[in-house]
C-alpha cells in the first residue's frame, strides 16, 4: 500500500455480502439496520465493489464481517474471503477477521491460522451480536492469542442500529457494550491494541475515561455523522485524545462521502484533522513500515 498517496484511512467498513450472495445478518436485522441508518443506495456492495469504491477516493478502508453464529444462528462472510480479497485489493484493503468468542479453542485456532496464513491485522468484536461481556473469562485465551500476534481488537460499543425498532430490539440487548466493560480486557491485556468502535452512546463519558486512561486503547468515530458527535467527545479528540481517535463511517451504511463532508464543518484544529484521518491510523496499523 502506498500511504503517501492515501488521504484518508476508513478504519471501520463492513463486508455484509458474500461471494454466494448471502449475508451474515437476517432479512429482519438487515432491514431494520438499514431504517436506523437510512441507508440509501447500494446497500450490500460486494468486496470487490467496495474496493473501487474506496480506490476511486485515493483512501484506503479497514474491512471485516461479524461471526455471531452462536447467538444469531447464521454464519458471518467467511473470514477468508475477506483476507483474499484484502490481498487481491492490497492498495486499498486492509484485512480484520471476526471471531465468535463461544467458539473458544476453535477460535484460537482460527485466530492464529488468520494471522499466520492470511495476514490479517485485527479482529471485531461485537458484544450486543455475539451475546457476551468483553470482560468474560471465555474470551480471554482469545484475547492472549491477539495480543501474543500483535494485532488489534475492535470492539463495538455503546448502542447499535442492529435490532433497532423491531420487537424487543430483535432479542439483541445493549447492556454488552458499555465500553466500561472493554476497560478490564485494557489492564489484563495491557499489550493488546484496543479499539473502542463508535462514539458510545449513552457512555461516551466512559470511553473517553477508558481512552485517557489505558495507553494501549484508542476511539474510532464511525457509525455517526460528525455533526452530532458530542461536545465533549470533540473536545477530546482535540487535546487529550488527538493522537488515539480514528477516522471510521460504518459503510456501508454511512458513506465516507457524508462523513467527511460533516467532518470539515466540525471545530477541529488543522493540525489535529490529519491525525484523525490517517496518521493515527498508519501508526497504529503499522503500515508504512516495511
Amino acid at each position: 500500500m502506498d500511504v503517501d498517496r492515501i488521504v484518508a484511512i476508513d478504519v471501520h467498513t463492513h463486508a455484509e455480502v458474500s461471494e454466494k450472495g448471502e449475508t451474515s445478518l437476517s432479512d429482519d436485522l438487515m432491514e431494520a439496520s438499514g431504517a436506523y441508518f437510512k441507508a440509501g443506495g447500494h446497500r450490500k456492495p460486494t468486496l470487490t465493489e467496495l474496493a473501487a469504491y474506496y480506490r476511486e477516493r485515493d483512501m484506503a478502508a479497514v474491512v471485516f464481517t461479524v461471526d455471531a453464529e452462536s447467538a444469531l444462528g447464521t454464519p458471518g462472510v467467511p473470514n477468508e474471503e475477506v483476507a483474499l480479497a484484502a490481498q487481491a485489493n492490497s492498495d486499498v484493503l486492509i484485512p480484520f477477521a471476526s471471531i465468535d468468542p463461544w467458539k473458544g479453542r476453535a477460535g484460537v485456532r482460527e485466530a492464529r491460522r488468520l494471522v499466520e496464513e492470511h495476514g490479517v491485522k485485527g479482529f471485531k468484536f461485537h458484544p450486543n451480536l455475539q451475546a457476551f461481556f468483553p470482560n468474560d473469562r471465555m474470551a480471554y485465551e482469545l484475547y492472549a492469542a491477539l495480543e501474543e500476534l500483535g494485532v488489534i481488537a475492535l470492539f463495538h460499543t455503546g448502542q447499535t442500529g442492529i435490532g433497532a425498532g423491531l420487537p424487543g430490539g430483535g432479542g439483541i440487548r445493549l447492556k454488552y457494550s458499555d465500553p466500561m466493560i472493554v476497560d478490564d480486557v485494557a489492564a489484563d491485556f495491557p499489550g493488546l491494541k484496543i479499539i473502542l468502535a463508535h462514539p458510545s452512546f449513552p457512555w461516551q463519558d466512559e470511553a473517553l475515561s477508558v481512552a485517557t486512561h489505558k495507553p494501549n486503547v484508542y476511539i474510532d468515530l464511525s457509525g455517526w455523522s460528525p455533526k452530532y458527535f458530542p461536545p465533549q467527545l470533540v473536545r477530546y479528540a482535540n487535546t487529550l485524545l488527538k493522537d488515539k481517535v480514528l477516522f471510521g463511517s460504518d459503510y456501508p451504511v454511512l458513506t465516507p462521502d457524508r462523513w467527511l463532508a460533516d467532518f470539515a464543518e466540525l471545530d477541529i484544529k488543522p493540525e489535529v484533522r490529519p491525525k484523525i484521518l490517517k496518521d493515527n491510523a498508519v501508526r497504529l496499523l503499522g503500515l508504512g513500515s516495511d
